[in-house]
């Protein structure tokens, strides 16, 4: 594969940011709690929708 002369390379993170979380693995990680709330009857079965 060559290699393009306009392509820039690939900067590594700064230290600010250092622990970021994708929001698709937030979401997965929300439901999956309210799931687990859910099942063990914390939250009542009429309130989520």
């Amino acid at each position: 594969m060559a290699r393009q002369s306009n392509s820039r390379p690939v900067q590594p993170p700064n230290t600010d940011g250092k622990f970021s979380i994708n929001e698709d693995w937030l979401a997965f990680a929300v439901g999956l709690a309210l799931l687990a709330l859910c099942l063990t009857g914390i939250i009542p079965e009429g309130l989520i929708p």
